[in-house]
């Protein structure tokens, strides 16, 4: 089986101008993300695991490394070189990403934010807001809740909206930075009920879970990572 994610000696490493400063924050890191397998990241706090997501999703440039992702017709991209259009292109069709946090327009509705991605592939206004409904109601979200903004919600209703969003479309490649940190337990064995779901259709996943058991319950594959040599690095000046 091909992976569809291969990472080789990845880096991150923040700048920090005003003290003249780099600061790393995730380095030789490497890995392979197959097709219905759920690869987890752990370690402690400041190993970069987030950083590696973000490189992914290319929320963040990387600073060293190649991210190659095998897209569905078989080309290889590299994520660390590929221009802004093309990774809209990919974040739109084939690369998903749920974080611990809901970011949308303040006025709109938790069903019209979760029918987005759907909208955006093409998908029918009447077939999208079905299709938000069942997962809502699959994720606990109150029924009377779909029709309004997700602003209002408390830290757990906007966490469902959040996975709804990002489990809606089913991309080949699902990242997954602590998407039960603010889940009840009840939530959580629905959620975990859900993606090992999506694993069984062949989606892959890379992810960070806040609990322990949830990466031993859902990880085909563990990556640990440590956190980066504590070195602050001078920038060099330019002449």
């Amino acid at each position: 089986m091909n992976a569809i994610l291969t990472i080789e000696n990845y880096a991150k490493t923040f700048c920090l101008h005003e003290r003249n400063k780099l600061i790393p924050s995730a380095s030789q890191v490497n890995m392979s993300v197959y097709p219905g397998k759920l690869t987890a990241l752990i370690g402690p706090t400041g190993a970069g695991k987030s950083s590696v997501l973000k490189g992914v999703y290319r929320t963040y440039l990387p600073s060293a490394g190649r991210i190659l992702y095998r897209t569905a017709s078989g080309e290889v991209v590299d994520l660390a070189q590929a221009d802004e259009h093309r990774m809209l292109e990919l974040r739109k069709n084939e690369i998903g990403f749920v974080t611990q946090f809901l970011h949308c327009l303040p006025r709109k509705s938790a069903l019209d934010v979760v029918a987005e991605p759907l909208l955006a592939r093409g998908v029918t206004n009447e077939e999208a807001r079905r299709r938000s409904a069942d997962l809502l109601a699959q994720l606990a979200v109150p029924a009377h809740l779909w029709n309004v903004p997700p602003a209002t919600f408390s830290g757990g209703e906007k966490q469902r909206v959040n996975l709804a969003r990002g489990l809606i479309a089913q991309p080949r490649l699902l990242l997954l930075d602590e998407p039960t940190a603010s889940l009840d337990l009840a939530t959580t064995e629905r959620v975990v009920s859900h993606l090992e779901t999506l694993k069984g259709s062949g989606i892959a996943m890379l992810a960070i879970f806040h609990h322990p058991d949830l990466v031993q319950r859902l990880a085909d594959s563990v990556i640990a990572l440590s956190p980066p040599i504590a070195i602050v690095e001078p920038v060099e000046e330019i002449a």
